[in-house]
């Protein structure tokens, strides 16, 4: 489990293709924390994936990315040089800052509008099925970025969220522009509760 709130923006320093996986490896900047081991979790770009050997000091992280999560999210697109945002898994002494966040992506979406004055704002068209998750003022993780829904368009199919300066300089988003493909992950309660009523109550 993760809350959303990034503890380094990492930069992708080798692909290397293993038959049907990806053998992905990610360079931290300078203010990672304690060398994660082998067989951590940690968040990448929103996608929950597990340290596949063991750290060197100040060496990168390496993961086997697997076809689904490959075709299923934006890391399959990745190119060497890349940035990418990183959190390690929350542990019993680890401020909830953020959310809830399960590092499973459910959908990939496109920033739709960038408006960055008076304030910074996104527009996100996310895949149809995913609107009925999206509440105002609700929570969604956007690249493994905690953010609080700003506003919802049903009809025209987006949603708005605002980003803060200190989120803008510490992920990738600041450097993301219209057309940008994100990794969406809807607040898990929602989910629960649509799929509840969906199968057992009111929505049947």
């Amino acid at each position: 489990m993760f809350t959303g709130i990034i503890q380094s923006v990492g930069r992708v320093t080798a692909l290397e293709r293993r038959g049907g996986l990806v053998r992905l490896a990610v360079e931290p900047d300078d203010v990672w924390g304690p060398a994660p081991a082998l067989g951590d979790s940690i968040a990448v770009q929103g996608c929950c994936l597990t340290v596949a050997q063991a750290v060197a000091p100040g060496g990168p992280l390496t993961f086997d990315v697997v076809p689904e999560t490959l075709a299923r999210t934006t890391l399959g697109s990745l190119d060497v040089g890349a940035k990418v945002n990183l959190e390690a898994s929350v542990t019993p002494a680890t401020l909830l800052g953020g959310h809830v966040v399960q590092g499973h992506v459910d959908g990939v979406g496109v920033f739709e509008r960038v408006q960055a004055s008076p304030e910074w704002r996104v527009a996100v068209r996310p895949p149809p099925d995913l609107m009925q998750y999206v509440i105002p003022k609700g929570s969604v993780a956007i690249d493994g970025v905690s953010l609080t829904v700003a506003s919802v368009d049903p009809a025209g199919g987006t949603f708005d969220v605002a980003l803060i300066p200190t989120t803008l300089a510490k992920t990738t988003l600041g450097a993301s522009c219209e057309g940008h493909r994100c990794n969406l992950e809807c607040d898990a309660i929602a989910k629960t509760v649509v799929h509840w009523l969906k199968h057992y109550g009111a929505l049947r």
